[in-house]
């Protein structure tokens, strides 16, 4: 078993731990769950698939020899930044307390010995680390013999979290209960020997609709797109056919959302706003964001296999498509805007899919020009708060010298697509379409004017990284919105 010994502040004299019990016995503490709001092994996993996602393979091979050895292998091929690890805040500043006035502390942890002396070491306020060796998973009864084969029966207090601890607590002189569910808080009390109770801010139903972004289903409303431009909105079949469609749509992107947020926890949480989400933040558990990936994918491909024709198909290409952009595509020079582009055109593909309406050549070239425009004012408003440091600096495969040369590429892709808009006012489709053809001319200055308002906030740096966002919060996009709205009813 793997124990390392840290320096620190000198103990307390004989003669003052004789005179405080508590300081006489040594404080173990759990690391996952209870320290951090994480669990270490699966961020290690998720840190391991995104470098090393070719050697997944190994992953059964590594478990079948035990738990304490997968750990092991992990451990050894990626770094965990622990300065980004969201702790307890709370739990911390008690720790300090105690090794100020004296108390020997002891990092007791079922993780590997690896990462838990990283943490240790970065927190510097620990004396000893216990973890898993390789060979043995420091977890439950194991943890228990084995801190009373250190310290001795009782010679010991423990701080834990979850059902595993119920073992420790009950040899441990005192138990501290860290976050706890009803149901171990219960089994803890009945130990005899609960002391202190660490609350924590604990995730509610809203945190869980927040960690599938369930705000980012209104791109999916382009589902509705080509049942709009067929102007059968108001059949009753076909809008239930497109909601079908549009929740399929939804339940997948949240799947993949998860999938992302998992596979970018420490770059989340090196971010000023993306730190605040869910899983990065801690409020929503790991493991559960891991089971809500194919609960959810499972709801999609159950709900779309409700509609006809290749549907579930397309459904298939959106989910292969997202999840390559989320471990591959994103990183890649300029494809990774194209393919932003191609999942927006294929949300209307899919659309006209489920309704029987095959989308327009129009309509398709339209979206294609827009969409790749948007996805480039995206990637200017990671860049623009960068100009002014280092040049080398990336975000993605970007640089602050690349901004002049993406808008370059995003301004004229916008202004193409209301040229293409301009073509499909002027052909002979339009006048079949609408009793006053001539009004829909009016789109056209306005789409310009909201575009240009884009580029121009993205340059001042108020730009959110995602524009679909911004203009569902932005006043002025959404009375270009209603503007828009009204012309398409007049010109009816």
């Amino acid at each position: 078993m793997d124990v390392d010994v840290f320096e620190g502040k000198p103990y307390a004299a004989s003669s003052e731990l004789a005179e405080n019990r508590d300081h006489a016995v040594p404080l173990c503490v759990d690391l996952d769950g209870t320290l951090v709001r994480t669990d270490i092994l699966l961020e290690s996993l998720f840190l391991f698939l995104k470098r090393h996602f070719l050697q997944i393979f190994l992953l059964p091979f590594w478990l079948w020899k035990g738990r304490a050895f997968l750990k092991r292998q992990i451990a050894g091929k990626v770094d965990l930044d622990p300065c980004l690890l969201p702790y307890r805040e709370d739990l911390l500043a008690y720790l300090r307390e105690q090794r100020r006035a004296g108390r020997r502390l002891v990092l007791a942890t079922a993780c590997d010995a690896r990462l838990a002396r990283q943490v240790a070491g970065y927190l510097g306020i620990f004396d000893e680390v216990l973890a898993s060796d390789g060979v043995t998973n420091l977890s439950g009864v194991r943890k228990a013999n084995r801190l009373v084969e250190v310290y001795g029966e009782r010679g010991f207090d423990y701080a834990g979290n979850d059902a595993a601890d119920i073992a420790v607590w009950r040899r441990a002189r005192r138990a501290i209960v860290v976050g706890a569910g009803a149901a171990v808080r219960r089994a803890a009390v009945r130990s005899g020997n609960v002391v202190e109770f660490f609350e924590g801010r604990r995730g509610g139903f809203l945190e869980y609709l927040r960690a599938i972004r369930m705000y980012q289903w209104v791109k999916n409303l382009l589902i509705f797109v080509p049942l709009a431009a067929a102007h059968e909105l108001t059949d009753p079949a076909q809008l239930q056919k497109a909601f079908v469609a549009f929740l399929a749509f939804s339940l997948c992107a949240s799947s993949v959302y998860l999938l992302n947020d998992l596979l970018d926890l420490e770059a989340d949480r090196r971010h000023a706003r993306k730190r605040f989400r869910p899983l990065a933040a801690g409020t929503v558990p790991i493991a559960h964001g891991v089971l809500l990936i194919p609960l959810l994918l499972g709801a999609a491909f159950g709900t779309g296999a409700l509609l006809a024709g290749n549907f579930v198909f397309l459904l298939a290409i959106y989910y292969v498509i997202t999840v390559a952009y989320s471990l591959w595509l994103k990183s890649l020079l300029v494809l990774d805007v194209l393919v932003l582009a191609c999942l927006y055109t294929l949300r209307i593909i899919a659309g006209g899919e489920a309704v029987g309406i095959m989308p327009s050549f129009w309509l398709l070239a339209f979206s294609m020009f827009l969409f790749f425009g948007l996805a480039i004012v995206k990637r200017a408003s990671e860049l623009v708060p960068l100009q002014n440091v280092d040049k080398v600096v990336k975000v993605r495969s970007y640089r602050p010298i690349d901004l002049d040369a993406l808008t370059s590429l995003g301004v004229p892709s916008g202004q193409l697509a209301v040229l293409v808009l301009a073509l499909y006012i002027n052909s002979d489709d339009i006048a079949q379409m609408y009793t006053h053809p001539r009004l829909i001319w009016l789109l056209c200055p306005l789409l310009l004017y909201w575009l240009a308002r884009v580029w121009l906030l993205t340059w001042r740096g108020k730009m959110h990284d995602d524009p679909i966002v911004f203009a569902l919060k932005d006043r002025v996009s959404l009375g270009v919105a209603v503007a828009a709205l009204l012309i398409v009813i007049a010109a009816l």
